[in-house]
């Protein structure tokens, strides 16, 4: 269980601090898949960074299974089972997709083992376990070898920042089985995604709403995602930016 008690985080711009997330109480339990959304700049990103450990809160705490890991970093943070997959994945020159997911699982993996985690995102094992981490993948290939590297850590809590980020429509399809076949399979642990799109937010158990730093709602599917489809002006928002393609925080 992850557990946020009045976690705010500030930024110097220009010799002013400016609040970005404020005063957040949240509870995040186990087996379930949560995703948080809300409008461009609401702090969602710095919310996700917050959780991994990029970011170290202004004021607050931080429990990861009763264990406060405020002043943790990622690596930490890494070790107590918080697997964190970027916007933008990392791009290796010179290792292989085969090489990242034995750095990824800690071990020396079988081929057939790695073959097991490129198939369960969706990808065909023989045409990538060899191929480099370069630019000569698109940004659904990259996304999904991401994903396959954090399944592969077999990570307690799993955090996808905007995963739908860059990646085509036909890429965006693949994306949504992907987390659909990640949510039957949590059996200790939980999944975090932060997004503005609809059908990914029609795979949560619950949502959370963020709104210039604030929580604003947060619950079921059931009870969230229709107020956000038909009456709430944050759907709007979210929407527009990502029509627009902006960049969050």
């Amino acid at each position: 269980m992850l557990e946020l008690k009045n976690v705010s985080f500030s930024v110097d711009v220009n010799g002013k601090e400016k609040d970005i997330i404020k005063n957040i109480d949240l509870v995040i339990p186990d087996n379930k898949l949560i995703v948080i959304t809300g409008p461009n700049g609401g702090g969602k990103s710095s919310l996700a960074k917050l959780i991994a450990g990029i970011y170290v809160p202004t004021s607050g705490k931080i429990y990861f299974n009763g264990v406060d890991i405020t002043d943790m970093g990622i690596t930490e943070r890494a070790k107590l089972g918080i697997g964190f997959a970027f916007q933008q994945p990392v791009k290796f020159k010179g290792i292989t997709v085969l090489d990242l997911l034995r750095i990824a699982a800690g071990k020396r993996l079988s081929i057939t083992e790695a073959c097991e985690y490129l198939s369960s995102v969706g990808l065909c094992a023989r045409d990538y376990i060899d191929r480099e981490i370069n630019a000569s993948l698109s940004g659904g290939e990259l996304k999904r070898i991401e994903i396959a590297t954090v399944i592969a850590r077999k990570t307690s809590l799993s955090l996808f920042d905007e995963p739908e980020a860059g990646i085509d429509l036909w890429s965006f399809g693949n994306l949504i089985e992907v987390f659909r076949r990640m949510r039957k399979q949590i059996t200790d642990g939980s999944i975090i995604i932060i997004s503005h799109q609809e059908r990914i937010l029609s795979t949560a158990d619950e949502i959370i709403v963020l709104k210039d730093g604030r929580l604003e709602m947060q619950g079921s599917k059931d009870e969230i995602l229709p107020a956000l489809i038909g009456t709430s002006s944050a759907i709007t928002d979210c929407k527009m930016g990502a029509m627009k393609g902006g960049a969050e925080e």
